[in-house]
């Protein structure tokens, strides 16, 4: 059994490539489609309603997620991502020869989209959950920090390309740089554990990871499993705040522009430290315990910034404790997933925590805009998010009342 410190000298290259292809993948886009939008629209003529629906492109593609969790289950993350990093490099370079229609642009991501599930936390927070035990939540932080570290670095790189060779070059940029990254990664994690045939009556053989009918018709009762659901669901729907709206909250409760921007900022670096202290904590307390603060608390922020309160002071605490949740999320739900339930079913479980996040982003752009519509501000919808909040955080706490099953877990495969 390795030590706390021990499993990250023998893994930290499975760590490694968890960094990298979490941030290399699909990821990329999330941080640099506002590269792409003001170039694409003036070449083309788009309209910016038009090019606004990219956000839609998700919903598409959800039915994908479970089935890409049993793919990852039975053929392992290494195949997956092979798969996964054949695919998305080429969606740039398909990017870079677009000819004007704006449907091309569409039909595209799409295509991203479903294979570049194959890039995501479904992929790499199971190399990680197979292989760390004793350090498992800070090396699941540290492996999902990777995204927004490489995103700071990358998008002033990506964005001087497109400044002076063009949104052509920028796109065969990101599908060099997806590629490069997506094979080491995939050369750095190693094999993970297979069905072997047993060896005489002492060596058994690894669990299949199939998934029987009454296997899944346990797990869709089971009261953990619809409590991570749910939570995952609550805790994500004030997303579309964080996502696209913080500055004009801020501008509305009394910030200046340049002053809002700052604090805009400050939410970013909350995300990081948060993953950090969530992982610290979700090795040493139990996950429930670090649920209901870590995930509870911002809640308290939501109110602040739905008050009349326009301290400079106060605003900024309200969004750095908003970004500490932001960062936290992630990990837990990871985390939680990989104690409640059999690992050979992690990336099929967790992908319906995928799912939740992305229906609780919809589901969340919806409500805003008729608060916004019925109230002309936004703190109805404020309000509504700290409720929802403490909901989230109150299910994960709650998951803490049923122990985990008999958990059958691969040997950690060499790194």
């Amino acid at each position: 059994m390795l030590t706390y410190t021990g499993e990250f000298k023998v893994h930290w290259r499975t760590l490694l490539a968890a960094c990298l292809g979490l941030a290399l993948g699909a990821a990329l886009n999330h941080y640099m489609t506002n590269l792409f939008g003001p170039p694409l629209i003036q070449e083309f003529g788009w309209e910016k309603a038009q090019f606004a629906l990219i956000g839609a492109v998700s919903l598409l593609t959800i039915p994908f997620v479970p089935l890409a969790g049993r793919l990852v289950d039975r053929i392992g993350p290494r195949a997956s991502a092979v798969v996964g990093f054949t695919i998305v490099p080429l969606t740039f370079l398909a990017y870079s020869l677009m000819t004007g229609p704006i449907y091309q642009f569409f039909a595209i991501s799409i295509v991203q989209h479903i294979f570049g599930i194959l890039t995501t936390s479904l992929v790499f927070c199971r190399v990680v959950v197979e292989r760390f035990d004793r350090a498992r939540g800070m090396a699941l932080s540290v492996a999902m920090s990777g995204p927004p570290l490489i995103g700071a670095i990358a998008v002033p790189l990506v964005g001087e390309v497109v400044d002076t060779e063009g949104w052509r070059a920028g796109y065969r940029v990101l599908a060099a740089i997806s590629a490069a990254g997506g094979f080491t990664a995939i050369m750095l994690m190693g094999r993970s554990s297979k069905p072997k045939a047993a060896q005489g009556n002492d060596a058994p053989a690894r669990p299949s990871p199939k998934l029987s009918r009454a296997e899944f018709a346990d797990l869709i009762r089971n009261p953990a499993f619809l409590l991570l659901i749910g939570g995952m669901l609550l805790c994500n729907l004030p997303q579309v705040i964080v996502s696209s709206q913080l500055k004009l909250v801020l501008m509305e409760n009394g910030a200046a522009s340049r002053l809002a921007t700052f604090i805009v900022s400050l939410y970013a670096i909350g995300v990081v430290v948060g993953r950090f202290i969530s992982g610290f904590a979700l090795d040493r307390i139990p996950a429930h315990i670090v649920a209901i603060f870590a995930l509870g608390l911002p809640a308290v922020g939501f109110m602040v910034l739905a008050s009349p309160a326009q301290a400079s002071w106060l605003l900024a605490g309200a969004v750095l404790l908003v970004g500490l949740a932001q960062g936290a999320e992630g990990d837990v739900g990871a985390y939680i997933t990989s104690r409640k339930f059999e690992l050979r079913h992690y990336s099929f479980i967790y992908s319906f925590l995928i799912v939740s996040m992305g229906l609780a982003s919809a589901l969340g752009s919806l409500l805003l805009s008729a608060t916004l519509h019925t109230t002309g501000n936004f703190d109805l919808f404020l309000t509504i998010c700290a409720i929802v909040t403490v909901g989230g955080a109150l299910c994960f706490f709650l998951t803490g009342r049923y122990a985990a099953p008999h958990v059958t877990t691969a040997a950690p495969a060499a790194a």
